[in-house]
């Protein structure tokens, strides 16, 4: 049997009060991660589907990151929003992550796709919280190990070593 899906209101206090507090944000992050979530979609590059997928994210140490997503006609090359943001935060040298964020135009809130789950795995801790935002503001928000159950990362694979021909 499924389970049920609490869908929240980023306009109810309470609720975005207790969200906090469950997943270790201040409601100032909460705010800026919702905010930057949903103005990164108005830079979402999407003729194609014209589905606007827009990403905040914020790394331990407090640095904020926005991404959209950006499609091509070639439609594997197109890159989705989160792995954007993810970009940007660690070319800027950020490799640890503490707060996901998704906000899409559709209802109910959409969840980062498989291949952006496992790139979040790649600098985020299972624990991480991925706050997903519909078109009226609503959200729920998981873990990433809710999301991608059964995971592998960067510890599960041999230490880099000289390459051997």
């Amino acid at each position: 049997m499924a389970s049920s899906i609490q869908i929240l209101s980023s306009a109810n206090s309470s609720q975005v009060e207790c969200t906090c507090k469950d997943y270790g944000l201040t409601t100032a992050e909460f705010n800026e991660l919702h905010k930057r979530s949903v103005d990164a979609k108005s830079t979402a590059y999407c003729p194609y589907s014209q589905f606007r997928v827009g990403a905040g994210i914020m790394s331990v140490d407090g640095a904020y990151y926005s991404g959209a997503n950006v499609e091509n006609a070639a439609y594997p090359v197109g890159t989705c929003a989160e792995r954007v943001a993810f970009g940007k935060g660690v070319t800027e040298g950020h490799l640890k992550f503490k707060a996901v964020a998704v906000a899409t135009d559709i209802s109910p809130p959409a969840s980062p796709c498989g291949m952006c789950r496992q790139f979040i795995r790649e600098f985020c801790d299972l624990s991480i919280p991925i706050i997903m935002f519909d078109k009226n503001d609503d959200f729920i928000v998981r873990r990433l190990e809710e999301l991608l159950p059964l995971s592998f990362g960067p510890e599960a694979l041999p230490p880099p070593g000289p390459r051997t021909s």
